[in-house]
């Protein structure tokens, strides 16, 4: 869904009217910070995904260690 060049024009006269032209720029400020705080968490939690999804590969890739059979033993003998 793509805004026109029209959309936009109402879009912004409704927000002056609602808002009036004092209240504007501290409206955008707020607006701006969002976007900046909503990106940065984005950002965020993407590296986080990324970083998991590498040490998820990595674990798949070596094999499993098997256990030694000595640390079965031990148990056999203190039972």
């Amino acid at each position: 869904m793509r805004l026109g060049a029209t959309e936009l024009i109402v879009i912004l006269i409704i927000v002056l009217l609602i808002f009036g032209p004092k209240q504007l720029p501290k409206l955008g400020k707020v607006v701006g910070s969002a976007f900046k705080s909503t990106k940065k968490q984005v950002a965020k939690a993407s590296k986080e995904w990324e970083e998991n999804m590498e040490d998820d590969d990595d674990d798949e890739e070596k094999p499993a260690k098997k256990k030694s059979s000595k640390s079965s033993k031990k148990k056999k003998k203190d039972a």
